[in-house]
């Protein structure tokens, strides 16, 4: 018994390049890479960024009730800028110099909230279009939510830790 005698007839004309890679097939295996580097980066950003959440806001809340007071573009961008550098000035202060460690914690939780709200919606973006189920897509947007809240609590104490006097309320082994 010969293995070529259960071959079909068009066995010996196929070649590897015609069946596997076509132009399609390489546009959208590069598409699926790009996608997958996009939304590495967007998650990268989310992280990075989530400790910046409440001064973001309060710097559009700023700047649009400048706007609507009549600043006009430069009066709204300068008024929410300002509004937002003193935002994370006054949180990285009252963490660094507050004495009571509850009045921390107050600060460092102001400031993880938004962040932990940002990631729900975020997460709830990505996830309510890989699955139909809502009570799995609130699930995974609600442990989106509590990783990027800590991932920004550590932040914002890291921020803490690295401005405050040194040697000042720390831990010695």
């Amino acid at each position: 018994m010969r293995y070529t005698a259960f071959a079909p007839w068009w066995w010996w004309k196929a070649r590897p390049s015609d069946l596997l890679v076509t132009e399609t097939t390489t546009m959208i295996i590069l598409a699926i890479l790009a996608s997958l580097a996009s939304i590495g980066l967007l998650c990268w950003l989310l992280f990075a960024l989530a400790v910046f959440a409440l001064p973001v806001f309060l710097g559009i809340a700023a700047g649009s009730w400048a706007h609507d007071t009549g600043a006009g573009v430069a009066g709204a961008l300068l008024t929410g800028i300002a509004a937002a550098i003193a935002t994370l000035a006054f949180g990285q202060l009252m963490i660094a110099f507050a004495r009571p460690i509850w009045l921390k914690l107050l600060v460092a939780v102001v400031f993880v909230a938004p962040a932990a709200i940002a990631g729900f919606h975020a997460t709830h973006g990505v996830v309510k279009h890989l699955m139909p189920s809502e009570a799995w897509q609130i699930s995974f947007s609600v442990l989106g939510a509590v990783t990027v809240g800590i991932t920004a609590f550590v932040r914002v104490v890291g921020m803490a830790a690295a401005t405050g006097p040194s040697g000042r309320d720390l831990a010695r082994a």
